[in-house]
């Protein structure tokens, strides 16, 4: 009788099995009140939260399951393939939808950040013709570019819902976290508070942005090849590491295979940190 096993036929089942006690496991993890499902309440809370300042869709809960699904995808090819690295995958799968909606509120802060002098600007003109700035915030609001007007939009219909002007003003101010936005918007409570020529002193705070705005220009640009030496720095060794390893495969042996190599390489790593913290604060110029 032949009892030999098919390789394929054993390795397929060995990644089914394992799937299957992951996914056993995931459904354990959910049962009730756990950690788990504490946690994933706070995750999905933390995703339809940054999802909805970015004015899309609460799909929190959908993110989630895509990322389970890709979990699993991983494992089972990498296991079944014997794909290298393969659970880099996995990273990617559990760190990849934050990082994306990061990115993408960096990118709209960016964006309004360079609109908010327009902004101010358009409000100064539109108060000289309107004398109830929710009115002249509601006159401009069509005009404005996106997504100025997407947060313009949110805060009239604050108002509309009981908030008043300084309440709707800070409740944007706290949304975005930006010290340049937080400037402009002070200047405006500050002159509704106090009174007086608004329509001037919103024109003040423009002018000043943009003059702000233009020195930031040119310290990017003065510093841009600083920059630049800072990547080297941190890419530098790594390349040197890397050619002398295919030069001389043996070439950092004792390094890895000994105490003192070891002490070395933390010692060389905690300096190469320590140079990129410098450098990148004396390349951080306040304005």
């Amino acid at each position: 009788m032949n009892l030999a096993v098919n390789p394929l036929l054993l390795k397929l089942t060995s990644v089914l099995l394992v799937m299957l006690g992951v996914g056993w496991s995931v459904f354990a993890g959910f049962a009730g009140d756990t950690i788990v499902t504490r946690y994933y309440r706070q995750y999905t809370a933390h995703l339809n939260r940054s999802l909805k300042l970015l004015f899309l869709k609460a799909v929190g809960e959908k993110i989630v399951l895509g990322q389970v699904l890709a979990a699993f995808l991983v494992i089972g090819v990498g296991l079944a393939a014997d794909v290298p690295y393969w659970y880099v995958g996995l990273v990617v799968a559990a760190l990849g939808p934050v990082f994306h909606l990061k990115r993408r509120r960096k990118e709209h802060i960016d964006r309004l950040e360079s609109q908010i002098d327009s902004l101010i600007m358009s409000l100064a003109n539109s108060l000289k013709t309107v004398p109830s700035p929710s009115a002249a915030l509601g006159a401009i609001m069509p005009v404005l570019p996106l997504p100025m007007k997407l947060e313009i939009d949110r805060l009239l219909k604050e108002m509309r819902i009981g908030s008043t002007l300084e309440q709707g003003i800070l409740n944007m101010s706290g949304r975005l976290k930006s010290p340049e936005i937080d400037n402009a918007l002070s200047a405006l409570l500050i002159g509704l508070q106090v009174g007086g020529n608004l329509p001037q002193v919103l024109e003040n705070t423009a002018a000043t942005i943009r003059e702000m705005n233009r020195l930031a220009g040119v310290v990017k640009t003065k510093t841009s090849e600083a920059r630049a030496q800072l990547w080297v720095l941190a890419v530098f060794p790594f390349v040197i590491c890397f050619a002398f390893t295919m030069i001389d495969p043996g070439y950092f042996d004792p390094l890895q295979t000994t105490f003192m190599g070891t002490l070395l390489i933390i010692l060389a790593l905690g300096l190469w940190l320590a140079s990129l913290l410098a450098a990148r604060k004396i390349l951080k110029v306040d304005i």
